[in-house]
């Protein structure tokens, strides 16, 4: 195996903000997200704890494919029982689409899915899809994403109505929102801010807005690590987070396409 470089600038969801940019890991790379932590205070003291070691690799000319398998621990408050299990499977396949320029940001399409794996995933496979653009200037980089998930609203009312939900794992009808951030070069360091609303996948819910903020630090050529903290700020559900996570990224010598003839 060989070394590959993990730019600390390359911010994917959830490391440390979920607006992500627009580009991909590199052709022939693999990033190990290893047990990336989120926990979650929601109003009411129930402690939602989740780890989703995932990996990305750049199967294709600015393409990525990721899957991740998260875990989670909720603990509510009082004598409810305590749950731990898989809360779905996701993959993702995002391809940026262009390089930036002086007048067009940089912009990435991705197609993703959580498929219903564990207790405490979803009901059924959730399909989604997103835009994402990242405009960058020697002071700032600004990112916009916008998403949108597909599912049967008469099976989300059921549901609903039953008074289960679509898993612990957060899916929303649709989501959108911007973020910016500041690279130090010299100390190998990105701090960055968000802001982000979103609709919950089960019909009557209100629209949730979020913000948080976040640092990734790389530490050497190939481990970057990262921690972020944000809230909940309006809807049902309010509540405050903090996650912590690292990264490492590498290569395999054997993948990487032979060059020249004996």
């Amino acid at each position: 195996m060989v070394a590959a470089q993990t730019d600390f600038y390359n911010t994917d969801r959830g490391r440390p903000l979920q607006i992500e940019d627009a580009y991909p890991t590199e052709r022939y790379a693999f990033e190990l997200q290893l047990a990336p932590l989120r926990l979650e205070r929601a109003r009411g003291g129930t402690y939602n704890w989740g780890v989703e070691p995932e990996i990305a690799y750049g199967v294709l000319p600015r393409t990525q494919l990721e899957i991740g398998m998260p875990l989670a621990y909720v603990d509510p408050r009082g004598v409810a029982q305590r749950t731990f299990g898989g809360a779905g499977v996701e993959v993702s396949l995002l391809h940026n689409l262009n390089v930036e320029t002086e007048t067009l940001p940089a912009l990435a399409v991705v197609a993703d899915a959580v498929f219903p794996v564990g207790g405490l995933g979803p009901d059924r496979t959730y399909p989604s899809v997103k835009a994402i653009a990242t405009r960058t200037y020697s002071w700032l980089r600004f990112h916009g994403n916008a998403q949108y998930t597909f599912s049967d609203r008469a099976k989300d009312r059921t549901i609903a109505a039953q008074g289960d939900n679509a898993g612990v794992v957060e899916l929303s009808r649709w989501m959108t929102g911007i973020a910016v951030d500041k690279t130090l070069p010299l100390r190998s360091m990105l701090i960055g801010a968000e802001t982000f609303a979103r609709q919950p996948i089960m019909p009557g819910t209100p629209i949730e807005w979020n913000a948080g903020a976040g640092i990734r630090y790389q530490l050497s050529p190939a481990f970057a690590i990262d921690g972020g903290a944000g809230a909940r700020l309006t809807g049902d559900d309010r509540s405050w987070y903090v996650t912590f996570g690292t990264a490492y990224a590498f290569g395999i010598r054997s993948l990487f396409p032979v060059r020249g003839g004996r």
